[in-house]
């Protein structure tokens, strides 16, 4: 199967969006006393990864350009996904991060999840923290009036 940059952007998107429906928004957190605990950047295929981080991976997609699963252990919920290039990996998290979330960035593999779950994982799997944008403004929420946006009609 092969996965154009389309499919790796809506990839991108569906993990994300699965991921805030595991775990809601998520809220301010960073690494601790584990930062002196990390140790070397773990390798290998999705499976091996995932057996490093002691889950059972529901694989998700499964394409040349990426593999992605869910995954939970003793530490929470999280998304792993593996990639065939730097290249395809770098375009996903630029993707994904617009989003929000924790990320946790090894070599061609990436794990999203809470702040929590993902310095957690750094101590079975190393790797480097990275945050995505945050989307709190403490504002009300309110999305005003959708019949006021183009593509929408009252009837």
């Amino acid at each position: 199967m092969r996965v154009t940059r389309e499919g790796l952007t809506a990839g991108a998107t569906g993990a994300v969006a699965a991921l805030l429906l595991l775990t809601g928004c998520g809220g301010p957190g960073g690494a601790g006393a584990e930062d002196d605990k990390v140790p070397a950047t773990a390798t290998g295929s999705l499976e091996h990864l995932a057996s490093e981080a002691k889950c059972d991976p529901d694989i998700q997609t499964d394409a040349d350009e990426i593999r992605q699963a869910v995954c939970k252990n003793t530490d929470g919920k999280f998304i792993l996904a593996t990639f065939a290039t730097d290249r395809g990996q770098r375009e996903w998290l630029n993707e994904a991060k617009d989003y929000g979330g924790s990320y946790l960035v090894g070599s061609k593999w990436v794990a999203v999840g809470e702040p929590g779950t993902v310095t957690a994982l750094r101590g079975r799997l190393g790797g480097t923290m990275e945050k995505g944008a945050s989307h709190h403004s403490g504002g009300s929420g309110g999305g005003g009036d959708e019949t006021a946006h183009s593509g929408h009609h009252s009837g």
